[in-house]
């Protein structure tokens, strides 16, 4: 048996990529997201809760842009995005009370300087493409959440949350 195909060449392809330029986030935004989130994790670690399916999840509010809030099937609230903090920390039994980094360092950075820069430097760059439409990040809100939930779109077993204003 013979198989034959007849393919028509095609013109083409088109880019669907939104058009959209980031706007690094200031030193000032940097260090009040470093600062609120390793709150967060370590709140999270000191009570035991770091598991295996352990995030941290972000919404961004940006001013002037309306937009509904998302739900997964079922009703729960979904975020903008997250981060499975296990990429970045380990949890195990022996890990209790306090935050320890999934890798060793390199560079001259500890393992746990490491995680953090890495874990932030995908947190930032989120942001950063959350709030591309706008010149500056005045007036942006984040609400950040470190815990556990029964799925990453279900209920939240045990969760950390706070919210600030990028300035």
């Amino acid at each position: 048996m013979i198989l034959q195909f007849n393919f028509k060449p095609f013109t083409a392809m088109r880019d669907h990529t939104p058009d959209f330029k980031l706007h690094e986030l200031t030193d000032d935004n940097k260090a009040l997201i470093r600062q609120t989130v390793q709150q967060l994790l370590e709140k999270l670690a000191e009570d035991g809760k770091l598991s295996c399916d352990s995030l941290l999840e972000f919404w961004v509010e940006v001013p002037g842009v309306k937009r509904p809030r998302g739900t997964f099937r079922g009703g729960f609230l979904m975020p903008d995005s997250f981060i499975y903090l296990t990429d970045y920390f380990r949890s195990d039994a022996q890990c209790q009370l306090a935050l320890e980094p999934l890798q060793t360092g390199g560079n001259g950075e500890t393992g746990l300087e490491k995680a953090w820069n890495d874990l932030l430097d995908e947190l930032y760059y989120q942001v950063e493409i959350f709030t591309s439409p706008l010149v500056s990040s005045k007036g942006v809100t984040l609400e950040l959440w470190a815990g556990n939930r029964q799925r990453p779109e279900g209920e939240w077993i045990y969760a950390v949350d706070r919210k600030v204003e990028l300035g």
